[in-house]
């Protein structure tokens, strides 16, 4: 089922998520609607927040990009409890960075190259990996959902308030999506 995509402004992503226990409830639905969402709405991942619910929880697929990063080719992650440790020693790069919870607005986000993930699969297998370039990126900034920040929290003040009128448009749920969504101060769906 397509969820609608929570809009800047919901609380709910600026919340630091819960972890996801063995238990939830509904969790493969979850992860299946998930994915339903994000390929409806032409994104690359999404983190559970985005969809309204407060847990740790992240679907990537990046395969998409394959053509401009081939290493990205058949890369597909269910992400759940995922921590991040950033290699402090790995070059920064800037790029430009979107989101579905963001729409009509991307920004340049300098991140660093290379990661440390540790995570748990949908088959509750643990993983670990050393991950590098631009799939390090995307993992970043999905996993920013769960701590309650998103990609505008890391561009300079200059650029926050050239921005403001929009993220404060996107509040009273005056922007246009070309997908389903939720926002703050309106019934709009």
């Amino acid at each position: 089922m397509i969820l609608p995509v929570y809009i800047y402004g919901q609380p709910v992503l600026r919340k630091e998520a819960e972890l996801v226990t063995k238990d939830y409830e509904g969790l493969n639905e979850l992860i299946e609607n998930m994915k339903e969402t994000m390929y409806a709405s032409n994104g690359i991942g999404i983190a559970a927040p985005q969809v309204g619910v407060s847990l740790k929880l992240v679907f990537i697929d990046v395969d998409v990009l394959k053509e401009d990063f081939p290493e990205l080719e058949g890369v597909q992650m269910v992400l759940i409890n995922p921590e991040v440790t950033v290699d402090e020693n790995s070059p920064k790069v800037t790029r430009e960075e979107g989101c579905l919870s963001v729409p009509g607005i991307s920004e340049n986000v300098t991140r660093h190259s290379k990661i440390h993930l540790k995570w748990t699969d949908e088959n509750w297998v643990e993983h670990e990996e050393d991950i590098e370039g631009y799939l390090a990126r995307v993992v970043q900034h999905e996993c920013d959902h769960l701590d309650g920040h998103m990609f505008i929290d890391w561009i300079s003040a200059i650029r926050k308030q050239l921005i403001r009128t929009k993220l404060s448009n996107m509040i009273k749920g005056k922007v246009r999506c070309s997908y389903k969504a939720k926002f703050f101060n309106s019934k709009k769906k």
